[in-house]
């Protein structure tokens, strides 16, 4: 079951698009285009931002009521720039628990070269 989701306003800087999500899958969208460092490569930044997007919004969702996201530990590595066109970063969960959640993210651009891959590891605490 799909999750409908607020807007988030790093995700309106980044031009990030939230293609689906749900318990077991977030897929999500990045333009290279307007992340990019001057020599026209996305920045490692946004890609890390993009995974850490993916795996918060899967952690929240799987996170019981009266649950949030109180923390995030994110270990990423860029594998090759991309240079054009639009990125596409897929979570699914690894392991799950009532305090915390682990999510893998492959990030892959528009012809589905490998471009990120990260561990999402996000601690669920009670918010009352």
């Amino acid at each position: 079951m799909d999750i409908a989701l607020p807007p988030a306003p790093i995700h309106d800087r980044l031009g990030i698009e939230i293609v689906t999500a749900s318990a077991e899958k977030v897929v999500g969208t990045m333009p290279v285009e307007g992340n990019t460092q001057p020599f026209g490569a996305l920045h490692g930044g946004a890609s890390v931002v993009l995974a850490e997007s993916l795996g918060s919004i899967g952690s929240a969702i799987h996170a019981d009521a009266g649950a949030a996201v109180a923390g995030i530990e994110i270990n990423a590595s860029h594998h090759r720039p991309a240079m054009s066109g639009l990125v596409t970063g897929t979570a699914i969960p690894l392991r799950v628990g009532k305090t915390l959640a682990t999510w893998q993210v492959e990030i892959v651009d528009g012809d589905g070269t490998l471009i990120c891959t990260a561990r999402i590891t996000c601690a669920i605490r009670a918010t009352g």
